[in-house]
């Protein structure tokens, strides 16, 4: 039975591993290790992240008024005298980047995860406690490349003059954000590799969905739309914006930051005077600094709304979020990031339900390492997967949503820190076929066009694309630029039709 509100999972190798049942990471069990600290009456000291240089990592810019050399770590109750996990609930406000690290991609993820309770559940399991069976020791739970693990750590927080070095809470005894933003640190290597990242990252290690990328001057007219039923389903979103190389372009950006990345909070619709005007509600992941243009707290629009719309939505607070219009977010955000635990929302229908298949493979040098399609001796060695979509429903068929399959790629280096992965140029491609046992050799290839792609090989560590496929057979080739290039990668396939994937094996069995 699929979970609520997730995909219709097909099985394949990856049954068995979910948010209830993830992988020990680095072999560390927080069931023992949290029981041994409470029988031996002992804190835990986490010795695979360690409070030490090696965990907080290399910085090349640091703030002159940062001096690495004072940090001390120390648990909560070293900092304040009534230290709690969580205070009056989990909220986007609770939390502020700090000066040293450049991890807003990370913090507006947190900031989408706050209005989605049971996905917080999921990635901070209840029952821990800095007071009940306390042991200085908490895990957290996040999807990585297709599997779902369990990251254990200790309490103990990196600080200079008592003040915590990285994400700080705006209320002192809460720590909540310090502790998810270290196990993630963990996982990625050190604080140091959070440093610069792109939001749909942490969005799909938090939810293990689907994701869903539009670069906003090329997106589809119904955008507004489209993101309005996502944020009434279970779905996470965040965008970037522009840069601003100049002056005069930093200028027109009216406070909002060039080259950072914010958290989508609310999708309203508003009259003003007898006109509708499609707003989106934008969280800062800063916790102050807004846009100052049309409809922004002291836009003098909001004037020209009903009072019973004032109320809901307008606050003149220096919190870090505002409101803006879609005219203005399309044109100073560069794209938008949509990441949900099933696509369903998209046709508005009750009866239209996504799939999901996903498959592990590897770029193996010499064997599977073909390179992108213009290497044409080489091309049809890359991995081969074979697709058949069976026929729509009539009520799938009428969606609002034409594209009926969203393809997912995604690289892994299986490197143990994050900023030493170097990412290749990976894409996709895919062709029409007839059945037949059996690889497709280069001769396949030759003049052949493909029914659909990637719009080009980039190097992000996940590349998407939705696209529209006839009901019959079709042949998926991931890829990365150059033959040789050797990775392991995630291929995803989700569908509104009844879709049947394998890979074609590289030698006879």
């Amino acid at each position: 039975m699929p979970p609520p509100d997730g995909c219709h999972h097909n099985p394949s190798e990856d049954d068995g591993n979910s948010p209830t049942s993830p992988l020990d990471f680095l072999d560390q069990n927080y069931q023992e290790l949290h029981q041994n600290c409470l029988t031996e009456n002992t804190l835990y000291n986490d010795e695979l992240f360690p409070p030490d240089d090696s965990s907080i990592g290399l910085f090349d810019d640091l703030p002159p008024d940062v001096d690495m050399s004072q940090v001390v770590w120390k648990r909560p109750s070293e900092l304040v005298s009534d230290p709690k996990l969580i205070v009056d609930d989990v909220s986007r406000f609770d939390y502020a980047q700090g000066d040293v690290l450049g991890n807003c991609w990370f913090l507006a993820a947190i900031g989408a995860l706050t209005f989605e309770k049971d996905i917080i559940k999921q990635v901070m399991p209840a029952e821990q406690s800095l007071t009940k069976d306390y042991a200085g020791i908490f895990h957290f739970r996040f999807w990585r490349f297709g599997k779902w693990i369990d990251v254990v750590i200790d309490d103990q927080l990196p600080t200079i003059d008592d003040e915590l070095l990285f994400v700080c809470s705006k209320t002192s005894n809460e720590f909540w954000p310090a502790l998810l933003e270290k196990a993630y640190a963990k996982v990625c290597g050190s604080y140091a590799d959070l440093h610069a990242g792109y939001i749909s990252e942490a969005l799909m290690d938090f939810t293990g969905g689907t994701h869903m990328y539009y670069t906003l001057n090329t997106a589809p007219a119904d955008l507004w739309e489209i993101m309005e039923r996502a944020f009434k389903s279970k779905t996470l979103m965040g965008c970037g914006s522009k840069t601003g190389t100049t002056p005069e372009e930093t200028e027109l950006l009216h406070g909002i930051i060039a080259e950072h990345a914010y958290t989508v909070t609310g999708v309203f619709e508003v009259m003003s005077e007898e006109n509708p005007v499609q707003l989106v509600r934008l969280l800062n992941p800063w916790g102050q600094e807004e846009w100052q243009g049309d409809w922004s707290d002291g836009s003098p629009l909001w004037d020209t709304v009903c009072e019973e719309v004032r109320k809901i939505c307008h606050e003149v607070l220096n919190n870090g979020e505002f409101w803006m219009s879609m005219e203005d977010f399309t044109n100073i955000f560069e794209n938008i990031d949509i990441c949900c635990l099933c696509p369903d929302f998209l046709d508005g229908s009750a009866e239209c339900h996504w799939t999901s298949e996903r498959h592990f493979g590897r770029w193996n040098a010499e064997t599977t390492a073909g390179g992108d399609i213009i290497k044409t001796e080489t091309f049809w060695t890359n991995p081969q997967f074979r697709v058949k979509i069976d026929e729509l429903n009539e009520e799938c068929a009428s969606g609002q949503h034409p594209e009926n399959i969203l393809v997912s790629l995604m690289q892994n280096h299986e490197k143990r820190h994050r900023n030493s992965q170097d990412n290749f140029n990976i894409g996709f491609y895919v062709f029409e076929m007839r059945s037949q046992s059996g690889r497709f050799l280069s001769e396949f290839f030759i003049d052949k066009e493909s029914v659909a792609q990637t719009d080009e090989l980039v190097e992000f560590r996940e590349v998407m694309k939705f696209f529209r496929l006839e009901p019959g057979e079709y042949l998926i080739v991931p890829c990365t630029e150059n033959p040789g290039e050797m990775a392991s990668f995630v291929l995803s396939v989700f569908s509104k039709n009844e879709t049947h994937m394998e890979h074609i094996q590289e030698t006879p069995e």
